[in-house]
């Protein structure tokens, strides 16, 4: 197989989906309507609510809901070989993730801009709404972990990465504060922001910051606090906007990479059913149904993107006709990145573990078995690709081959560039994460008298990034990983449970309309659920905290399936 012809199949399956799916949704279900006010303009607070660009917001969102799930999750399932989790991220994008996305923004720029889980109160019950809430902060603590965790660790494999990054949040405030608040203009202020973003490439090179891990940990977790709470026009917008070029360059460079290279797959399109991609160290055996979605989260379909829609995205919507391109785009333009990030894989992973035979071999693996052998590589997976620095790290350096050899870039500019790109989407994800908690946070404290002081937006910022920090300061990616995707899974299929509810009982939509939302949510619940009592029953993660979360997750989850079923039966009631 061909990159190219995956690239192609992958274009012609999004462009269907959107102009025959999503734009039928838009019209039949949602019926968008371009002269309706939006949250954003009604009432615009100049912190929260702000109207936005749609590129602007398309960036500011894209950049938001992808982070790293779209590199690592794929990435680390690479161990089951390039098809199976190709299948996985083309089906769920279609069927699940972008119809997810979208209804949970245009549910929330129905409701004020309020989040899917007040929704859930309002169109199901007020338990259900405050169950959700707790089931949603809870999942918003892991992924402050799964991509602190990330983040930091390639920051330490990739110390260049770490001070492009931190020149780029400084260009983003400056950027931010000349497209606002002087009369430069949108236009200037995105050249400019431009130039200095290619900048801070050269910056990292020149002068790589080298810490510790637990020193990264400690340096984020006061960088969340501050980005959660400043306003989004000093600090989110332009910096998710500026990430989106890199989103953009990326994707362009190894799109025309792939077309044109004529070099076939190396890697081995299937390995073994039960392959080693999950756990610590070497990994253990992880049969691909029921684990498949929790390792491949954010490329095929996501709980986190509808609290971001529904969360900031729907606060900055300008005009309704937006909702289509920014929520159902968004994941289909994230699904080809996990796309994007499969084939440079395929073509240069076998290639990067021969490269380091000298690491893979002093840890005791056979090389030629990996290169030449599917099963072998299956059952042998995480532990070399954990010696090369992780799956992130892996993407990086087979990208940067692809970047090398079709579009020659020297190498160590592709790796700096490849690792900046991953680590902006995953602070982008990780800052936006704490500000979604902040907002849970509030929401659940809101009827309770009193308590002013851990109601107060820096104080409900601290207490997530505490303890999502505390968590990957003492764990690892490979653990928290799964145990996040598993309540970011459960998480999508109660979002798209309320927005069947909203589409069959109050937006009254055609019956095949309801039908093919509530399907796939309900296939979710039990694929994820099956998948999560499998991770704290066979993978027992160490870390204590992680499984008293999952657990109360599961718990969660069995009564908002029930609150869901009880109001499905129930007359509809007039649109909301």
């Amino acid at each position: 197989m061909y990159g190219f012809v995956i690239l192609l199949i992958a274009s012609a399956i999004y462009l269907a989906a959107y102009f025959f799916y999503g734009k039928r949704l838009e019209k039949n279900v949602i019926k968008a309507d371009k002269s309706s006010p939006t949250p954003a303009l009604r009432m615009c607070d100049n912190v929260d609510y702000y109207p936005a660009n749609r590129y602007v917001l398309f960036g500011h969102h894209f950049a938001s809901i992808a982070g790293t799930g779209p590199i690592l999750g794929p990435a680390m399932a690479m161990g089951w070989g390039w098809l199976p989790g190709l299948l996985w991220v083309w089906l769920g994008n279609v069927f699940i993730g972008a119809t997810h996305d979208y209804l949970a923004l245009m549910a929330s720029v129905r409701y004020d801009g309020k989040s899917i889980q007040w929704i859930s109160g309002r169109v199901m019950s007020k338990r259900t709404s405050y169950s959700f809430g707790v089931f949603v902060w809870f999942t918003m603590v892991l992924v402050i972990a799964a991509f602190t965790s990330v983040v930091a660790g390639m920051f330490v494999a990739t110390p260049q990465a770490a001070t492009s990054t931190l020149a780029l949040i400084l260009v983003a405030v400056f950027i931010g504060f000349i497209m606002y608040r002087t009369r430069i203009g949108f236009k200037v202020s995105t050249a400019l922001g431009v130039i200095l973003l290619v900048t801070t490439i050269f910056i990292g090179h020149y002068l790589p910051i080298e810490l510790s891990y637990k020193q990264w940990n400690i340096i984020l977790f006061f960088y969340i606090i501050l980005a959660s709470a400043l306003p989004v026009w000093c600090l989110l917008q332009p910096r998710d906007y500026l990430n989106s070029f890199l989103l953009y360059a990326g994707l362009a460079l190894g799109f025309v990479s792939l077309i044109f290279a004529l070099k076939p797959f190396d890697f081995p399109s299937f390995t073994i059913f039960s392959a080693n991609v999950v756990g610590s160290g070497g990994g253990i055996a992880s049969p691909f149904l029921p684990a498949v979605p929790l390792v491949i989260a954010c490329g095929a379909l996501s709980g986190f993107h509808s609290i971001v829609g529904s969360g900031t995205t729907s606060k900055q919507l300008d005009s309704e006709i937006n909702g289509l391109m920014i929520g159902y785009g968004g994941m289909l333009t994230e699904g080809f990145l996990a796309t994007v990030v499969i084939s440079s894989i395929a073509i240069f992973g076998t290639a990067v573990i021969a490269a380091n035979a000298g690491i893979v071999e002093s840890a005791g693996y056979t090389i030629s078995s990996l290169i030449s052998n599917p099963v072998y590589l299956g059952e042998n997976y995480l532990g070399v690709i954990n010696l090369l620095g992780g799956a992130p790290t892996f993407f990086s350096m087979s990208y940067a081959l692809v970047l090398e050899n079709f579009a020659r870039i020297p190498y160590e500019f592709g790796m700096i560039f490849a690792t900046l790109w991953v680590s902006a989407f995953a602070i982008t994800s990780l800052d936006t994460a704490t500000r979604l908690a902040r907002f849970v946070w509030q929401d659940l404290l809101e009827p309770v008298k009193g308590f002013d002081l851990l109601k107060n937006r820096w104080v409900a910022g601290i207490i997530p990034a505490f303890f999502g920090v505390a968590l990957s300061y003492t764990g690892s990616y490979s653990q928290l990983w799964p145990a996040f995707a598993g309540m970011n899974q459960l998480l999508a299929s109660i979002a798209l449970m309320t927005s069947a509810v909203w589409v069959a009982k109050y937006l009254k939509a055609e019956r095949k309309y309801v039908y093919l939302i509530v399907g796939p949510a309900i296939f979710l619940w039990f694929l994820v659920t099956a998948a999560i009592v499998w991770y704290l029953l066979y993978v027992r993660p160490i870390t204590w905290g992680v499984v008293i979360i999952l657990s109360i997750g599961l718990a969660l989850n069995f009564v908002l399936l029930y609150d869901f079923q009880n109001r499905m039966k129930l007359p509809g009631e007039a649109t909301g």
